[in-house]
């Protein structure tokens, strides 16, 4: 099963909604990714700087503290080659530029899907 490939990887999901973070957390758990969770954009920077083991980085745009654009641009300091993936609820134009100039390396349209996210997550890193 393609689950596989998740298995072990390290993931970080930066979500400042609960109940969102619960979800992916509920739809990841069932790969045995192993899972890290941060609220806001400066948590994010910390346990990318004091993981680094995480694989992908499951970022939301719209953080408290520091944003998502912020935070990718932060990580991308000391972590170049890591992988984030940005979540957001907007898919105009400008954003999808918007989303890869600041040095994502993808982007997932909420609500996402529990196949939609696993299928991104090993897509990226299959590419990665």
């Amino acid at each position: 099963m393609e689950y596989e490939l998740l298995k072990d990887k390290k993931i970080l999901i930066v979500e400042d909604d609960l109940s969102s973070r619960l979800y992916l957390n509920k739809i990841l758990e069932k790969t045995g990714a192993l899972l890290f969770n941060a609220v806001d954009g400066q948590e994010a920077i910390d346990v990318a700087r004091s993981e680094p083991g995480i694989d992908v980085i499951l970022m939301d745009i719209q953080l408290p503290v520091i944003d998502g654009y912020g935070s990718a641009n932060k990580i991308r300091e000391f972590r170049k080659n890591i992988i984030i993936i940005a979540q957001t609820a907007y898919s105009l134009l400008g954003d999808r530029e918007k989303i890869f100039a600041s040095g994502f390396d993808d982007y997932i349209v909420k609500p996402i899907l529990p196949r939609q996210l696993i299928d991104k997550l090993i897509n990226v890193l299959i590419k990665g």
